[in-house]
């Protein structure tokens, strides 16, 4: 396990082709890693906080 702290769940994900293709690309045209650009996406989530 890594020994950073943020590092709490790890997530291994099927992608079509096309979908990682699509990342590849986004990644090499913005310099960003995908891990930075996945977490960013996950981040901008929208959900109903339970009460």
């Amino acid at each position: 396990m890594s020994n950073k702290k943020w590092a709490v769940k790890r997530l291994t994900i099927n992608l079509t082709t096309s979908e990682a293709e699509k990342i590849e690309q986004y990644c090499e045209m913005t310099g960003r890693p995908a891990t930075d650009v996945i977490r960013e996406l996950i981040r901008s989530l929208e959900v109903e906080k339970s009460k």
